[in-house]
């Protein structure tokens, strides 16, 4: 699956960004400073978007998921996300 792949639904962060694909995701991780990049949530998320990037099917879930986890531990996802209608 390409990098370019994008999420189920976006993630909203603080400031009204979104990301929407596993690049977009994988650059906002590497444009942390090193020492956060290197904290476990950060790297659990990593790991997760590699899975997806290579493998694809549920590991894109898993990725948005772990995205998720990772930027609310930091206290950077927006606090007024609401799910999306079908």
């Amino acid at each position: 699956m390409p990098w370019s792949a994008p999420f189920d639904g976006p993630i909203a962060l603080k400031g009204g960004r979104e990301l929407t694909t596993l690049r977009q995701a994988a650059d906002y991780v590497m444009k942390l400073p090193e020492r956060a990049q290197q904290q476990q949530h950060w790297q659990i998320a990593v790991e997760n978007l590699i899975n997806a990037a290579e493998t694809g099917g549920g590991w894109v879930m898993f990725a948005r998921i772990a995205m998720m986890r990772a930027l609310n531990e930091d206290g950077k996802i927006a606090s007024d996300v609401r799910p999306r209608a079908p």
